[in-house]
């Protein structure tokens, strides 16, 4: 594996991880630029939602992660809380953040919500694999152990793990490609962009999850399953009547 640190100077350091976050918010910033007009959004508002989003994905994912999976170090260490760059980003709560934001900026400057919702989540799953990247470099939220061709050694583990950060990568590049043909549906109803991306990334994380090896006290386990798992079978339980209402058979 290699340094997550790319240049330390002094005191400071520049890490992958938040080279590939900047990285992935200016793909979704060149994403939305050209595509904006498909969805009726003029420049102005696209500027202002990118800032919008910019903060409420990473204080969304920051506090997802600080309330739901490891409070009780965070509580311990609470200077911790914003070395977002040290990696610890909760996917689940970025995509609350960019509900709540798209729903309040819908509201605010009555613009349809859909014409938000649909055309952020195309980027949000691309920006994601960068994301998940970063943390595959960074070394954290390894998978359980394997002896299969894919295992890898992690730095700080002495036998092969499952690399899941790189399955979310994949995951997430095949989500990307699946909405981005989405988009290109003639006569699409509003709406089946953004349900597509919560009922399929609701899908892909769940499954995953089970090959991920979290430590003891690391979340909180209901039913056999992870905090993440049940957030996801939330969200899908929530995709399933608006998908299927905006699907022709």
């Amino acid at each position: 594996m290699i340094s997550p640190i790319l240049l330390k100077i002094g005191n400071l350091e520049i890490r992958y991880y938040g080279i590939l976050m900047a990285l992935a918010f200016l793909t979704g910033y060149f994403i939305v630029k050209k595509i904006r007009k498909e969805f009726d959004l003029s420049e102005a508002h696209i500027d202002n939602l990118f800032v919008y989003f910019l903060i409420s994905t990473i204080l969304g994912a920051r506090l997802f992660e600080v309330l739901f999976y490891d409070f009780s170090y965070y509580f311990n260490n609470p200077i911790k809380i914003f070395y977002v760059w040290e990696g610890g980003l909760a996917s689940h709560g970025a995509v609350i953040g960019m509900f709540l934001v798209a729903l309040y900026y819908s509201k605010k400057h009555k613009i349809p919500f859909y014409n938000i919702a649909d055309l952020f989540v195309i980027p949000i799953a691309l920006g994601s694999a960068f994301v998940r990247l970063g943390n595959f470099i960074n070394g954290e939220l390894v998978g359980k152990i394997t002896n299969s061709f894919l295992g890898i050694k992690f730095n700080g583990y002495e036998v092969l793990r499952h690399p899941i950060q790189l399955y979310q990568v994949f995951s997430n590049l095949i989500l990307f490609s699946i909405l981005w043909n989405v988009k290109k549906i003639k006569n699409r109803k509003p709406g089946l962009i953004f349900w597509t991306f919560m009922m399929l990334f609701s899908v892909f994380r769940f499954f995953i999850e089970f090959l991920r090896d979290l430590p003891a006290g690391y979340g909180h386990i209901m039913f056999g399953l992870n905090v993440a798992q049940i957030a996801s079978v939330i969200i899908f339980l929530i995709s399933i009547y608006p998908l299927h209402k905006r699907i022709k058979f």
